[in-house]
C-alpha cells in the first residue's frame, strides 16, 4: 500500500471519528441525519450483493428492513408481556437480550426470509423477478399491518413503541455520555455503533467481491446459461445471494427499531425498496465506493432539501407544498444526475471500460 493511500484512510477515518462532534455544534438533528445515512449505507451494502453481485434485481428489499425492525421491537417493547399472560410469567422484567445476541438473531431471521423469498424464484429473471420480490415486499408490509387480530401480534397499523435502546459493556446509547470533558449525546453514540457495523460490512463485501463467490456471482449476473454450462451451481448461489443479502437488511431494521424507540408498517413502504434500489444504481452498480456514495446522498438529501423547500415555498407565497416541492427537487436532482453519468456517479472501471468497449 502506497504512502498516499495510507494518508488517505487515516485522514477518512479521523474525519469519521470527529464528525460527531463537528455536527453537533449544528445541532443534534445534523447527527441524526448523519446516523440515517450510516443506516441506508448498510441496506444499500447488503442490496448490492443481491443486484450488483448477482445480478437479481429486488424490489421487496424493505421486507428484511421490516423483518428486522419488529424482531427488535418485540424482543424489547412491553408489549409481549402486556398482550399474553403465559410470556409475562415467563419473563417477568421482560427480555433484554444483550447486542452480541440481537444482531446474529436479525441478521439469521432475516436470511432465512431471503432464503425463502429466493426458493420460489429461482427459474425468475428480469421483469418477472421484480414483480414477485415487489409482491413479497408488499405481503410483509400488510401483514405487519393486519397481524392485530385475531391476536394481536404486531400491533397493527399503531406500531410498537416504547422500544428500549441498545445497551453493551454497562453503557445506554439512549443516555448522553461524557468522555474527557466532552459530551456525546444519544445520537452521537449511535453514530459510533452504526459506523461500526458499517466498516465491517464494507470489509465483509469487499472479501466477498474477492473470493470464489463473489466471482460466481459476477458470472451469473453477466451470463446464467454460460456459468451453469461452466459447472457453477446457479441455485445454491442465488438462494446464498439472497440470504446474504437479507441479512444486512436485518441488522439495520433491528438498529433502526432500537434508535428510532417506535416502528409502524408505515416505514417499510413500496417507495423505500425504491429509493434503496435507486442508491446502489445511482451510486454504481456493484462497485462498494459508488454504492456508500449514492446511500449517503440520497438519504441525506431529502432531509438538507427541508431547508431549501421552506424558502421556495415562501417564495411562491405558500401555494406550493414543502413535501411535494421537496420530493420534485429529488427527482429533478437524480434525473440530471442519470444523464450526466448513466452508469452511476462512482462505477466500477472493469464495468465502464466493458461498456465502452462494446
Amino acid at each position: 500500500m502506497s504512502t498516499n493511500k495510507k494518508f488517505s484512510i487515516l485522514a477518512g477515518g479521523l474525519v469519521l471519528l470527529l464528525l460527531p462532534f463537528v455536527l453537533q455544534s449544528f445541532g443534534n438533528a445534523w447527527v441524526r441525519i448523519a446516523d440515517m445515512a450510516l443506516l441506508y449505507v448498510l441496506l444499500a451494502l447488503g442490496l448490492n450483493i443481491v443486484v450488483g453481485y448477482a445480478g437479481l434485481l429486488d424490489l421487496g428489499y424493505v421486507a428484511f428492513f421490516a423483518v428486522g425492525a419488529y424482531m427488535y421491537a418485540l424482543m424489547a417493547s412491553p408489549h409481549l408481556t402486556t398482550t399474553f399472560a403465559a410470556f409475562a410469567a415467563m419473563f417477568p422484567e421482560g427480555l433484554h437480550t444483550p447486542l452480541w445476541v440481537i444482531i446474529p438473531l436479525g441478521a439469521g431471521l432475516a436470511g432465512l426470509f431471503g432464503v425463502l423469498l429466493g426458493a420460489p424464484t429461482l427459474k425468475l429473471r428480469g421483469d418477472y423477478l421484480a414483480i414477485v420480490t415487489l409482491g413479497f415486499g408488499e405481503i410483509i408490509r400488510v401483514f405487519l399491518n393486519n397481524l392485530d387480530h385475531p391476536v394481536n401480534i404486531t400491533n397493527g397499523p399503531k406500531g410498537l413503541n416504547q422500544i428500549e435502546s441498545i445497551k453493551f459493556f454497562g453503557i445506554d446509547l439512549g443516555d448522553s455520555l461524557r468522555i474527557f470533558g466532552f459530551e456525546l449525546f444519544s445520537v452521537s453514540l449511535y453514530y459510533y455503533l452504526f459506523l461500526a457495523l458499517v466498516l465491517f460490512s464494507v470489509l465483509l463485501s469487499h472479501r466477498l467481491e474477492l473470493s470464489r463467490i463473489g466471482r460466481a456471482w459476477m458470472a451469473i449476473r453477466e451470463d446464467e446459461i454460460a456459468a451453469k454450462a461452466m459447472g457453477i451451481n446457479t441455485r445454491n448461489l442465488k438462494l446464498l445471494a439472497f440470504g446474504m443479502g437479507a441479512t444486512f437488511g436485518g441488522v439495520s431494521g433491528v438498529m433502526f427499531s432500537s434508535f428510532q424507540g417506535f416502528v409502524s408498517p408505515e416505514s417499510f413502504s413500496l417507495m423505500e425498496s425504491v429509493m434503496i434500489v435507486a442508491m446502489v444504481v445511482l451510486g454504481g452498480i456493484g462497485h462498494l465506493p459508488g454504492v456508500i456514495l449514492g446511500a449517503v446522498l440520497l438519504s441525506a438529501l431529502p432531509e438538507v432539501l427541508r431547508y431549501v423547500a421552506g424558502p421556495l415555498q415562501a417564495m411562491t407565497g405558500g401555494r406550493l407544498d414543502s413535501a411535494i416541492l421537496r420530493q420534485l427537487l429529488i427527482a429533478l436532482a437524480m434525473i440530471i444526475v442519470m444523464l450526466v453519468r448513466p452508469r452511476g456517479l462512482w462505477p466500477a472501471p472493469e464495468h465502464g471500460k466493458s461498456l465502452q468497449a462494446k
